[in-house]
């Protein structure tokens, strides 16, 4: 009877046991069957962040939506591995996906908790934690947990260890926005994962389980605590002796977190145009998620002299239009240091600081210095003061004004340190007016420099690419370039006399005039260009036919398509700084198109070059060894779209503007440098783009409204002191080297004036550049006065049919 009851009972318990096994079978069958393939992990590209480089190397900006950097398993550190390995899965190596000991571990842990109230814990493995991060959801759920385990199973199965261990290490969010080690390290210490201390890497390896709760700024103690618990089970598992880890935890946390993404000082405009471009080349998904490696043509050192220059000149210009006021005016009550501390800063005008005024009298302003701010963003306690003599505000005191007149206690000014004056300063204010400066390379179209504005922190519209401004006499150049090419020369006289123009279609005579509102009568083209004569020009022009400039405008890609009509001679249609500076490089490089590039090479993920900027071949480069062949050459297939010999012509005008024109202020650089002013209707804007043998240098000074600048502010005025002040300091230690003179040309003395040859020595006279086949007139011929019969007027060098009447134009 009894044995029957055991075999009854066994019997139950086989059927119930059989019943459980085939639900928990179906159940789990149910959970298998939409599980994703454990493939997709062979084939995983992570969203990795695009980094910009300098032509130097040096890393100048970071775009992504999750600061991410993929390290392949052999470039992290053991020491790193094994403080995550101490931390989260001490038997990584051991198990084949789940740690059994340890969830038995945990489950009896756990049961003691629920009756202490202790915190609950967890068995989860490295291998359960990639199942979770990169296949399921964070969903807390008895069914999450068993698809996790089932898995773990099998990424064990189809991955080795270190490819696993590799996928946890760059995908585990470590706090402050950073996926992965190596953008977890430089976030926190600002150094490569390669560089972290012992301590460090066991700061990291603390924050999986939770980056908010051991938050370095907030939670400092229960940070260090935790570190200190992952460096003893380092030392347990025989990943560190006991003096290393005794010697680690006595160290503080050391965390010092990058505030912004990392930049050359003044290159913020350069680094947004080159985003700009990337989204218009590959998409926005490619460049957030991508990891391009992109190398620009940036040259630092120029680009803080290009900064330097066009910040110096917009502050000389703003100061000579007088004192506005205070940036804000705040009470002060109690601590001046939080009252001026709730004004925001410019960011990227390292030299100014924002301070408050606390006191004035008639000679002097007393103030408080802006505090700085710690990683949490709280005000430091320390507080600076300082003065504002009456002899650094001289620009602000007009008249009989004195200190007190002009500053008010409460008064938030920006202030820069006074030149060998200990705690004094200069009053500054932001310039309202706009401008923008770029530097080129014109042999190859690479953008070496290029500055936006005063501040990209106050503005982040880019001046040299977005703005579309009229360029004034800086494009007469092109006008004479295209009359050059086509028969005329340096020594064509044109007439400068009042002409009227007809547009048509009801519109009003249209009468140009000179900046002067005087007419000189007979002049060669080289003085037309060297003293900006615009109804020269504009009989130059209608000379030609404006369809020839037009298309001389689209060669040098000024314009795509500029309208035929004679005031486009003058620079009225608008256009870019960095147009202009590229077609200016045609002059400098012989009259080789160029195509302006930020960008020198952009590669993949995987170092596959994806874009490059130089597209001239040389077969013959990669040459395995040298036995005793020419060297190689590189083929220029660039387009000829001027001749070399006209280039030289034009430059050697251009020379003259800066030698005798409009543009003396830049003969102070004492360097061969050419170059043209220019400057619209009613000084609404100022230009000079010129160049050296190896530079182009574009400067544009105009406010972001159009509106005049004032009577004299023209391009000769405004414009080219700032690019002499670049030019100065770029050019410092460079040879004078003179402008390339192409094989063929014959150097004629002739009289500046007339035109004609002159023998050399003669008062006016100069060298002139001519074509073979041409030389100077033997009579003297105007352009733009005609016989009777419509010839052109052939008279005495000595006529002058000047006269003084005629309004309106560019200049």
């Amino acid at each position: 009877m009894f044995l029957r009851l055991i075999g009854y009972l066994f019997g139950i318990g086989a059927v119930f046991f059989l019943a459980v096994a085939a639900g928990v079978a179906w159940y789990v069958s149910g959970l298998t069957g939409g599980l994703p393939s454990v493939e997709v992990l062979a084939k995983y590209e992570p969203p990795v962040m695009t980094r910009i480089h300098a032509s130097d190397g040096q890393l100048v900006g970071e775009y992504a939506r999750e600061r991410r950097l993929y390290l392949p398993i052999q470039a992290i550190p053991d020491r790193v591995k094994a403080a995550f390995i101490s931390a989260e899965d001490k038997n990584f190596y051991q198990h084949a996906g789940l740690d059994y000991y340890g969830i038995a571990r945990a489950a009896l842990q756990n049961v003691a908790a629920l009756s202490s109230d202790k915190r609950m814990i967890g068995a989860s493995t490295i291998t359960q934690q990639v199942a979770k991060n990169f296949l399921l959801t964070n969903e807390r759920s008895l069914d999450r947990k068993i698809k996790e385990a089932i898995l773990s199973l099998r990424i064990e199965q189809a991955n080795s260890k270190d490819k696993i261990l590799e996928l946890y290490l760059n995908e585990i969010f470590l706090g402050l926005g950073s996926y992965g080690v190596a953008a977890a390290s430089l976030s926190y210490f600002d150094k490569s994962v390669h560089e972290l201390t012992l301590s460090e890497a066991a700061y990291l390896a603390a924050l999986p389980k939770g980056p908010n709760n051991y938050n370095p700024f907030r939670y400092a103690d229960r940070a260090i605590e935790r570190r200190n618990w992952v460096i003893d089970r380092m030392v347990e598992n025989g990943y560190a002796t006991a003096d290393e880890g005794e010697a680690a935890k006595a160290q503080p946390l050391g965390v010092k977190t990058r505030v912004a993404s990392p930049h050359i000082f003044a290159a913020d405009y350069y680094v947004e145009e080159v985003r700009r471009q990337l989204m218009q080349m590959y998409g926005e998904k490619a460049l957030y998620d991508g990891g391009l490696s992109v190398r620009t043509s940036l040259d630092p050192g120029m680009q803080v002299m290009a900064r330097q220059a066009l910040m110096n000149g917009l502050v000389q210009f703003d100061e000579q239009h007088g004192w506005r006021g205070p940036v804000k005016n705040v009470p002060i009550e109690g601590d001046w240091g939080v009252a001026v501390g709730s004004v925001p800063a410019l960011t990227d005008v390292i030299e100014w600081r924002l301070a408050i005024v606390t006191a004035t009298s008639k000679d002097e302003a007393q103030i408080g210095l802006q505090p700085g701010r710690d990683e949490t963003g709280k005000l430091l306690a320390a507080r600076e003061t300082g003065t504002i003599p009456a002899s650094e505000m001289k620009w602000t005191l007009g008249g009989k004004r004195t200190v007190e007149n002009v500053l008010k206690v409460g008064d938030v000014v920006y202030v820069e340190p006074a030149d060998g004056k200990p705690d004094s300063y200069r009053l500054r204010q932001v310039p309202n007016i706009g401008g923008a400066m770029v530097v080129m390379d014109p042999h190859t179209g690479r953008v070496l420099a290029m500055d936006g504005g005063f501040s990209y922190s106050e503005s982040q519209f880019n001046r040299a690419t977005q703005a579309m401004r009229q360029p004034g006499s800086s494009f007469k150049p092109f006008v004479y370039a295209a009359a050059l090419d086509n028969g005329y020369t340096p020594s064509s006289v044109v007439m400068d006399a009042p002409i009227e123009i007809d547009p048509g279609y009801g519109q009003p005579i249209w009468r140009p005039e000179n900046y002067a509102q005087k007419f000189y009568g007979p002049s060669t083209l080289r003085t037309g260009i060297e003293q900006s004569r615009n109804v020269m020009t504009v009989r130059l022009a209608q000379d030609m036919g404006m369809p020839l400039v037009a298309e001389y405008a689209k060669r040098f890609g000024v314009y795509d398509k500029l309208g035929p009509f004679l005031p486009n001679a003058l620079g009225a249609s608008e256009t870019t700084v960095l147009r202009m500076v590229s077609g200016y490089s045609v002059f400098a490089n012989g009259g080789r198109q160029v195509k302006p590039t930020l960008i020198d090479r952009i590669q993949d993920r995987f170092g596959k070059t994806i874009f490059k900027h130089e597209e001239r071949v040389c077969e013959q480069c990669d040459a395995e060894q040298w036995t005793h062949q020419d060297e190689p050459l590189i083929e220029d297939n660039r387009e000829q779209v001027l001749d070399p010999m006209t280039a030289y012509q034009v430059t050697s005008m251009l020379e003259g503007v800066v030698q005798r024109g409009t543009a003396t202020v830049l003969k102070s650089v004492g360097k061969p440098l050419a170059g043209k002013t220019g400057t619209s209707n009613d000084y609404k804007d100022a230009w000079f783009i010129g160049y050296s043998p190896d530079l182009v240098v574009g400067v544009f000074i105009g406010y972001d409204n159009p509106k005049p600048m004032g009577r004299g502010m023209t391009g000769g005025e405004v414009a080219a002191p700032i690019a002499g002040d670049f030019f100065k300091l770029a050019l410092a230690d460079k040879p004078g080297i003179p402008f390339r003179v192409p094989e063929g040309l014959t150097l004629i003395p002739i009289d500046r004036k007339t035109g004609m040859r002159s023998a050399a020595g003669n008062p006016g006279t100069i060298l002139e550049a001519f074509k073979p086949g041409t030389g100077p007139p033997d009579t003297y011929s105007i352009i733009g006065q005609t016989d009777a019969n419509g010839q052109p007027l052939t008279v005495a060098p000595e006529a002058d049919r000047a006269v003084i009447s005629g309004t309106g134009g560019l200049y």
